[in-house]
This record gives structure tokens, C-alpha cells and sequence, in this order.
């Protein structure tokens, strides 16, 4: 399994780019077991969904 610093890279990367599906797969795995990973997931959408309405709102 890789580390948490690992996933939270992939996390990070997935809002710029579309990851592969083993990237993917990869980091729901982990998730499902790491309640950290599964909470930074969680509010880098918030985040990224929060701008988005902010810039729309311009």
C-alpha cells in the first residue's frame, strides 16, 4: 500500500489532470482504510468546488 504522502500527492494532481485508473483505484483503496487521506479528499473537493463558485459569482 503506499503512504499517505504518496496519496495526498495523487489527490493533489488529480485536480489538475485526469488520473489513470490504477491512480485512481489506488487512492479509493487507500481511503477506504485511512480516515486522514479519506478527510484531505474530502476538502480539497470542497475547496476546489468553493472557487469555482467564486469565480463564477465574478
Amino acid at each position: 500500500m503506499r503512504s499517505c504522502r504518496d496519496i495526498s500527492t495523487l489527490v493533489s494532481q488529480g485536480l489538475d489532470k485526469k488520473l489513470s485508473l490504477r491512480e485512481r483505484f489506488t487512492i479509493w483503496l487507500h481511503v477506504m482504510m485511512c480516515t486522514r487521506c479519506r478527510n484531505f479528499q474530502k476538502q480539497t473537493q470542497f475547496i476546489r468546488k468553493a472557487a469555482r463558485h467564486y469565480i463564477d459569482d465574478l
